[in-house]
């Protein structure tokens, strides 16, 4: 997601390009590891937290696979529209911190997937917060914005703002698993 961002506000076509080429690895990987999961079903016969663990793997490559898709579909978008950058000026201060939110949330779902300890899931929904509303500003200014941005310009922006919304939640969603394999309970939301 960063190399898009960046491909994203830069107009740079080959970051974009690596970026697209990158999510058909992680599609393959995400498949690698859901037949993986399978094969332990079948020939291992895990019980409890294993068996969490397992399902909680399936899940996560399927959430993180899900991430990839997003940070293409950012990448496609500035693609589309090169040589002009698809963010217009006024808001690339936001598409940016939404950006660096969105990556410092998957970095730290690195850290939880190497050594998951519980409680991350909180951790992780309170940093998406500022992603949320930085997804809502945006929304706000294209909707308000006088004169209007052109059509194209706001529904790139309105589709650009919702990738990295639901990339961040994707990432708060592989945590909450992972509390689950830890604690064995699905934690709960913490409140808005």
């Amino acid at each position: 997601m960063a190399r898009a961002t960046q491909g994203l506000l830069t107009a740079e076509p080959h970051l974009v390009e690596q970026v697209i080429t990158d999510d058909a690895r992680i599609n393959l990987l995400a498949e690698k590891c859901e037949e993986h999961a399978c094969s332990m079903l079948a020939l291992q016969s895990p019980v409890a937290r294993d068996l969490r663990t397992v399902v909680t793997a399936i899940k996560a490559a399927e959430k993180i696979e899900r991430m990839g898709d997003l940070a293409k579909h950012v990448a496609t978008t500035a693609r589309m529209r090169y040589p002009t950058p698809a963010v217009p000026a006024t808001l690339v201060d936001q598409f940016a911190e939404m950006a660096r939110c969105g990556v410092a949330v998957c970095e730290h779902l690195g850290q939880v997937i190497a050594a998951p300890t519980g409680g991350d899931f909180r951790a992780l929904a309170g940093a998406d917060d500022r992603v949320d509303a930085l997804h809502r500003e945006v929304l706000d200014a294209v909707g308000l914005a006088d004169p209007p941005y052109p059509i194209q310009v706001a529904v790139d922006v309105a589709l650009l703002a919702r990738y990295y919304e639901r990339f961040a939640d994707q990432a708060v969603s592989v945590a909450k698993r992972l509390d689950y394999v830890v604690a064995g309970t699905m934690p709960d939301e913490p409140p808005t």
